[in-house]
């Protein structure tokens, strides 16, 4: 079963088109809800898409108010306002998800990417 991703509004298009580049699915939230869209509603869209949900919105990350075991996955891009970081996080988010295509292995899962680095919780 293929990664599918829904990508939040705040996700740079850029890093959608390296995806997408990739070979990954990757929706995007303006084709399936306002933009607006308070944060539950956007991840149960995700959830009811079975899609790993994509998003620099910081507050996914929470653990707390977001449990990962709730979700098919959750993918915390973390940029920090540099904006000149989205390639190099790229590079990195895509060689991670060459080496996991199985959308199981996201399940309950959150993974937190940085330019440097990439953390599961």
């Amino acid at each position: 079963m293929s990664v599918r991703f829904f990508a939040d509004h705040c996700v740079p298009s850029s890093l959608i088109h390296s995806l997408r580049k990739a070979g990954f699915e990757v929706l995007v939230l303006r084709d399936y809800l306002p933009t607006d869209s308070p944060d539950r509603i956007v991840i149960a869209k995700a959830k009811e898409l079975n899609a790993i949900l994509l998003s620099l919105n910081g507050d996914f990350a929470d653990i707390v108010s977001y449990p990962p075991a709730e979700y098919n996955g959750i993918v915390s891009v973390q940029i920090k306002n540099h904006p000149e970081l989205i390639p190099t996080l790229a590079e990195r988010l895509i060689e991670y998800l060459k080496t996991h295509i199985d959308r199981e292995y996201f399940r309950k899962k959150l993974i937190i990417a940085e330019p440097h680095r990439i953390r599961i919780r």
